[in-house]
């Protein structure tokens, strides 16, 4: 009896300690919430701000696991790009490693909207014993917490059509690191997250320009990936296509597919052509099914779905809620407080609490309510730092992780 209360124990503080963290992009399962959070509204670099660490330029979001932070970064161009996963500690961002990957080979060069998000794009993904992180062309690393390689893969040296470089995020389910190589391979690939041995691989021209990080549908074992013009349900056991929509988001496919149940959202397209929602668990095609279609899009950023609600800003420089119902648009408003227009956000939404944050490019993170009511509750910014902010938050506890092309913060109330 006493044996089962010390397991009970036990088991308990295992499953606090990862739902205390923030292991991939977008968070657990993906949602970017965290309910529990109590984030300041306010900060400034002489205010609610514990730490700032240097790292580099990048897109990529960081991650928690225990006490630490793991963010990739990169310099250089080209044939001379450098690309680095940093480990720090959270308590004081110090540095504990950096895992260096040098370019092999042929590199795009620094042209097109990688002058816009630049060479660490893909966010890692942890399940506590490794970290993986995918750097696009020169492959896919696994590494453990004292920063030495397990494995190494590669996914293809292709390039799409745009020359934009990567884009998307490794996602783990069970034994499998999925990895979205469209640019590199136009495929799908299942690594054996011990070994690296590859499980399955699912191979298609119209992966080209799908830039979005794949979801799993675990009650279905399927992984919902967007490509140009279709919405596509992949059998996680082996990589065949079980079923498939046709939509109108033509051109590259950048947000992220957002689940809830058996409902899956669907955004972008070239120019925000539209949003979709489909029902998961299908067979063959499906686009009979769609649930409702919406005109207004998210381009970059993936929305953030709360209460029955979506929220996004798109590359305009607008502010919308649409029902998740019907994808009818509760508000569509204009961000005062932007200096610039033309994709001002590229990072998605993130919730803590009963609030919004939003990271803006040039000009700061936006806070919201998290309730169908526009209102702009503040606007944070660190006068010092003159990079751009393209990469989605981090929340781990009552800590806001944000990176910058300079500087990875730590925002808490100390």
């Amino acid at each position: 009896m006493c044996l089962l209360v010390v397991f009970g124990l036990c088991l308990s503080s295992v499953v606090a300690t990862v739902e205390e963290n923030w292991p991939r992009f977008l968070g657990p399962d993906g949602r970017a919430t965290s309910l529990d959070s109590d984030l300041p509204l306010r900060w400034s670099e002489s205010e609610n701000l514990k730490w700032k660490a240097t790292i580099g330029a990048g897109s990529s979001s960081p991650i928690v696991w225990g006490d630490r932070v793991l963010v990739t970064s990169y310099s250089g161009s080209g044939p001379n790009v450098s690309r680095t996963l940093h480990c720090l500690n959270r308590t004081d961002g110090s540095s504990v490693w950096d895992f260096k990957v040098d370019n092999r080979g042929t590199e795009d060069g620094m042209q097109g909207y990688i002058t816009e998000h630049g060479y660490a794009s893909n966010t890692p993904v942890t399940d506590g014993k490794l970290i993986y992180a995918f750097f696009g062309k020169m492959g896919v690393y696994a590494v453990d917490f004292d920063g030495k390689t397990k494995w190494q893969a590669s996914i293809g040296k292709m390039s799409s059509n745009r020359r934009w470089g990567s884009g998307s995020s490794p996602v783990l389910y069970k034994d499998l690191l999925i990895v979205n190589a469209a640019d590199e391979g136009r495929a799908l690939v299942a690594f054996d997250k011990s070994t690296g041995d590859i499980k399955w691989k699912s191979e298609a021209d119209g992966y080209e320009l799908s830039y979005n990080t794949p979801t799993v549908v675990a009650q279905h074992e399927e992984l919902v990936v967007a490509v140009p013009g279709e919405l596509w349900g992949v059998n996680l056991k082996t990589g065949k296509l079980k079923w498939f929509a046709q939509t109108n988001l033509t051109g590259n496919v950048s947000p992220t597919t957002i689940l809830d149940g058996e409902t899956v959202y669907t955004f972008g397209g070239y120019r925000s052509s539209g949003s979709h929602a489909y029902p998961v668990g299908g067979r063959k095609d499906v686009t009979d099914t769609e649930k409702w279609y919406g005109r207004s899009s998210s381009y970059v950023a993936t929305p953030l779905l709360h209460e029955g609600h979506l929220y996004w800003f798109d590359d305009k420089g607008m502010a919308f809620c649409t029902r998740a119902s019907d994808g009818e648009v509760v508000y569509r408003e204009r961000i005062d407080g932007l200096s610039r227009g033309g994709r001002p956000v590229y990072a998605s939404p993130v919730l803590a609490g009963d609030r919004i944050y939003v990271v803006s490019r040039y000009d700061g993170t936006f806070v919201l309510p998290a309730r169908p009511e526009y209102k702009i509750l503040a606007q944070n910014k660190f006068s010092g730092d003159d990079s751009d902010a393209s990469g989605t938050p981090a929340i781990c506890g009552d800590e806001l992780f944000l990176r910058t092309g300079k500087f990875l913060y730590c925002v808490g109330t100390p």
